[in-house]
């Protein structure tokens, strides 16, 4: 009876969270792990519409395929490149705004509802703003260029050039989004806190590394495993900008995974593809929020 009838307050309170996120649970399941399975099982055969119309039990071979495919490892990398290197200047951007922002200062209103701007656009209309910008004839990019004598640049034409207009384009969209998650952290902290620590002589820096850095860890948590998890399925932006080129340099997972299924009607592969990334994803996700758990854990206890 003990196990049907909850005898502590405890016990109710946990028994009464359970009950109350069980239909979310279920919407979870039908939302996320039936396409997995179904990808999962369409993963184990040989489905191409462009040699067959009858799918064929293949096994594991789909998986097998994958180690000999140059062009998903090397959408993996282009993947995992524009992943960390967007990570790390939205976070170092966002942490600026969200510190400007946090300041009082006449205009502050006005300039935080521009700021978010950016991250409200749809993806593919900035994206094709930014096609505008960096295009080598007639975009702003080279006009800017030519401003200070140097030599216009084939932004998208060019492997190395066209990584970094991709980059440069997410970051000026999504860095509100993590500024916004800093902004509400440090909109929390107590003043009292800061007062108490300038008794004691303490810099802005210190102030921040000390009080802002260890109180916002949780923000900084959220939104680093949020972009982190739609920047590796970045998809729109690229479609629209490059299209994966030039020669593949800037073609990521996603767009690997639709050309295969869209394009060259693979669906068996393609489900393969779906699978494997979805894995390095969960288990990309889980190792950073693992990481970012000790962060947090050692920045509270220096404080």
């Amino acid at each position: 009876m003990s196990i049907l009838k909850p005898q502590t307050i405890q016990e109710q309170d946990q028994l009464t969270g359970w009950l109350l996120s069980l239909p979310a649970l279920v919407i979870l399941l039908l939302v996320f792990a039936y396409p997995i399975g179904r990808a999962i099982w369409l993963s184990l055969f040989t489905e191409n519409l462009g040699t067959q119309l009858q799918p064929i039990f293949s096994g594991l071979e789909n998986y097998a395929r994958m180690f000999g495919d140059g062009r998903f490892w090397q959408s993996l990398s282009n993947t995992a490149l524009f992943t960390l290197v967007s990570l790390l200047l939205e976070l170092v951007l966002g942490m600026g705004m969200a510190l400007v922002l946090d300041r009082e200062f006449r205009g502050r209103g006005l300039v935080r509802t521009i700021g978010i701007l950016p991250w409200a656009l749809p993806t593919a209309v900035m994206g094709l703003a930014w096609e505008w910008i960096f295009n080598d004839q007639y975009g702003v990019a080279n006009d800017i260029l030519r401003l200070f004598g140097a030599d216009a640049v084939t932004w998208l034409g060019e492997p190395g050039y066209a990584m970094v207009a991709l980059i440069v384009a997410d970051v000026w969209k999504t860095t509100p989004f993590i500024a916004v998650i800093l902004l509400a952290g440090l909109q929390s902290i107590p003043q009292d806190l800061y007062e108490a620590h300038a008794i004691d002589g303490a810099n802005p820096w210190q102030n921040f590394r000390k009080i802002a850095l260890p109180s916002i860890a949780p923000q900084i948590t959220v939104a680093l495993l949020f972009r982190f998890a739609e920047a590796f399925g970045v998809f729109e932006l690229v479609l629209v900008m490059t299209g994966g080129g030039p020669a593949g340099s800037t073609e990521t997972v996603s767009l690997y995974v639709y050309n295969t299924v869209m394009r060259y009607l693979d669906f068996g592969y393609g489900a393969a593809l779906i699978v494997i990334t979805f894995g390095i994803l969960l288990a990309a996700v889980a190792l950073a929020a693992f990481v970012l758990s000790k962060i947090r854990t050692n920045a509270i206890g220096e404080r």
